[in-house]
């Protein structure tokens, strides 16, 4: 019955939204180039700035959350470099099952599925724009690295990253904190810049899950499954039990232990599959991991927050 409570009130409305999407593009062939430009452009980047320029998340805790999310990703690189040796595969398939381990969706999937699961005034929602934060930068700096380098060498694979207004939204939101501190939204003469920003954050679980939907209406991704063994395991079930281990590690508490360790069951990000199309890398496999770990999610992690919500196992979430 937990199971089922949390699958219905976390996850259901979450499937539904990117349902919604899905259903929307079988009817009507809705043009993804441009959903996914409105979500990372727009929407994304606006969550990122209200979120970092307005929460009162302590500067510690979020270098933290930064700090652990950047362990969670370098521990699954290794790992996912370990099986892809031992399994003698290319360097092409060792770094398709590299990306698809350590990048997962923690803004489309990941913020919706937070303020599902800790409904505020809890902090640990909050903490998820810093695991964005870093999944952002990843995605476009490591991610396109590890896809360029498997065919070509030199730094001209980096300039993409210039191009990204999520890494401009940080470097802004962080410019701005540091010179005026945490920011009132509604402080007089402002509103004209803040109601339109509130409005885009707020918009962003609905735009972001509708995205999702279409690109998993458009991924062929049947053919892929049989070879995403090993990159379902890795994002799904090692994600989560390496993101246990990192709790202990970095001294999590509570609610925020338990939101980090959620933070690392999250399916494949969608933009994997975006680099490996811009990189004409191995886009069937990619956009596989994405589809599959997105479906299997509804278990998994259904699973991982039912286990949160267990009294018994209430002593195994950090020190």
């Amino acid at each position: 019955m937990l199971i089922l409570t949390v699958f219905v009130q976390v996850l259901l409305p979450i499937l539904i939204m990117f349902g919604a999407g899905w259903l929307l593009d079988r009817k009507w062939n809705v043009d993804l180039a441009t959903v996914v430009k409105l979500n990372l452009n727009l929407f994304v980047p606006a969550f990122i700035f209200y979120e970092l320029t307005t929460t009162r998340l302590g500067t510690a805790e979020a270098i933290k959350a930064v700090a652990y999310t950047v362990a969670v990703v370098l521990v699954l690189f290794v790992i996912a470099g370990i099986v892809a040796r031992l399994r003698k595969q290319s360097r092409e398939e060792t770094r398709s099952l590299q990306i698809a381990s350590i990048f997962y969706n923690s803004a489309n999937y990941g913020i919706p599925l937070m303020h599902l699961a800790f409904l505020p005034p809890s902090p640990a929602g909050a903490l998820q724009v810093f695991v964005i934060l870093v999944q952002n930068i990843g995605n476009f700096t490591l991610g396109v690295f590890l896809l360029s380098s498997a065919k070509h060498t030199g730094l001209k694979a980096f300039a993409p990253i210039l191009r990204q207004t999520s890494v401009w939204s940080v470097l802004i939101a962080l410019s701005v904190r540091g010179l005026f501190g945490p920011i009132e939204p509604d402080t007089e003469g402002m509103r004209w810049l803040w109601v339109p920003l509130k409005y885009f954050h707020d918009g962003l679980v609905a735009v972001a899950l509708v995205t999702l939907g279409v690109q998993l209406s458009k991924s062929k991704a049947g053919a892929a499954l049989p070879r995403l063994r090993w990159a379902l395991a890795l994002r799904l079930i090692v994600g989560p039990i390496v993101g246990w281990a990192l709790v202990w590690l970095f001294r999590f508490e509570g609610d925020i232990a338990k939101a980090m360790v959620l933070s690392t069951s999250f399916p494949t990000a969608v933009n994997t599959a975006l680099i490996a199309h811009e990189f004409k890398a191995d886009t069937e496999y990619a956009s596989g991991a994405v589809f599959w770990s997105t479906i299997f999610s509804m278990f998994t992690v259904t699973a991982l927050i039912a286990l949160m919500k267990w009294p018994a196992a209430a002593g195994i979430w950090g020190p």
